[in-house]
């Protein structure tokens, strides 16, 4: 196959698999209980599955609305230092918002807790901070295609809009493999 046919032949499965996405998104989360579109409630928890790149938001136990997110550059496995590119794993809350975030708007969350600030002091290294959820970066395709940020959880911007209203200070959000 010559460069240019095989050039071509990447450029348009790589157009293929975008498309794809777009129209046809990652099946919904799989449960005993459906996600039901629900654009309006505030909601009382936010659980994030990274092994599925989905961040679900719930409202009285019942998922409500379910979102494909991107992850820190090295996903796999907890955070356990600064600069690690993992994305923590564990309990947490929504601590503050922020509607002037380099990456549009943000939901900051309460990394490190108890438990991985026992973790870095036992293992001498820095636990890191700042870890948000937020929007995506200046190119779309990068965020179809990488998981991108050092350590946060990104969604697009109309997606991180749609929920920043929902989402109040100390919302429970439970971040698991």
């Amino acid at each position: 196959m010559s460069t240019y046919k095989r050039r071509a032949f990447l450029q348009k499965t790589l157009c293929g698999f975008l498309l794809a996405n777009i129209f046809f998104p990652a099946s919904k989360l799989k449960s005993s209980s459906p996600v039901i579109e629900d654009t309006k409630s505030q909601i009382d928890q936010i659980v994030v599955w990274k092994s599925k790149r989905r961040l679900v938001l719930f409202k009285d136990k019942a998922p409500i609305k379910s979102y494909q997110i991107r992850l820190g550059f090295d996903p796999v496995g907890p955070k356990r230092k600064e600069g690690d590119g993992k994305t923590p794993e564990g309990n947490y809350r929504i601590t503050h918002k922020n509607p002037n975030s380099a990456f549009h708007k943000s939901l900051g969350i309460s990394y490190p807790n108890k438990s991985d600030l026992l973790f870095a002091k036992k293992n001498g290294t820095r636990p890191g901070n700042n870890i948000f959820i937020h929007g995506g970066p200046k190119s779309f395709f990068k965020h179809l295609l990488f998981d991108w940020t050092e350590g946060c959880i990104a969604l697009t911007d109309s997606e991180i809009n749609e929920i920043y209203e929902r989402v109040p200070v100390n919302t429970p959000i439970h971040i698991t493999s």
